[in-house]
């Protein structure tokens, strides 16, 4: 076992990381602290992460940051959202809904994209999607209005639906828009399920493990009995 380092050594060690901390990175080249600043601006990305980046893609050929610059910039340009369930697309509609081998009469709604990748990698589900863009909080100041249910109560009407399922994360939030939209439901013939709880309540359905996620898929329940027993 290593001598325990004397109190003096110790506070000195901790003043040079409190003073690398709190001192701003000073850059030798304008460019690099572009980069680093734009790279820095992405969420959960620091400035030393920024930097590491920045100095693996100064390694690399300039193809391939030529590559990856153009995929970005494509990306931002070109990306369009399906016209049916608000999903990420390349033309109107994504790949999930022009697959007419998917179950047409099933659609799940989730919160987000994340919420859609997340589900398709449990490989338990073969229906089709509704994004709302976010879930009822007036906390946060987002409403009903806000969000995509008009276009799901139109394609349940339209789209000779059977089941709808809510797949939202479980917590408040989640249960208000569940029941906000059973509401608008109950008059169509139309059954509306929720995945089953293996989920935690208040957690966040894109951390969930697929095991989980796909177990909780394939043991949905009716709407009704999920709000009987909050």
């Amino acid at each position: 076992m290593p001598p325990a380092q004397p109190p003096l050594f110790r506070r000195r060690r901790w003043r040079v990381k409190l003073l690398l901390y709190l001192c701003p990175m000073v850059f030798s080249s304008s460019l690099l602290e572009n980069a680093v600043n734009e790279f820095a601006r992405l969420p959960g990305i620091g400035k030393k992460t920024a930097l590491r980046l920045v100095l693996h893609l100064i390694k690399k050929d300039v193809s391939e940051v030529k590559n990856f610059s153009e995929a970005i910039q494509r990306l931002r340009e070109e990306i369009k959202f399906c016209s049916r369930c608000h999903n990420i697309a390349d033309k109107e509609l994504c790949n999930i809904c022009a697959n007419n081998l998917r179950r047409q009469e099933m659609i799940c709604v989730v919160e987000n994209i994340r919420d859609v990748i997340a589900i398709e990698s449990t490989q338990q589900y073969n229906g089709l999607y509704h994004v709302l863009g976010g879930i009822i909080s007036p906390l946060d100041g987002i409403g009903p209005d806000q969000l995509q249910i008009d276009t799901l109560i139109e394609r349940a009407k339209n789209e000779q639906s059977e089941e709808i399922i809510f797949a939202l994360s479980p917590n408040i939030q989640g249960d208000t828009t569940i029941y906000y939209i059973g509401k608008k439901l109950k008059d169509l013939p139309v059954k509306i399920t929720t995945i089953a709880r293996g989920i935690a309540f208040g957690g966040e359905l894109e951390y969930a493990d697929e095991m989980t996620l796909a177990r909780s898929i394939s043991n949905r329940m009716p709407v009704e009995n999920y709000v009987m027993n909050k």
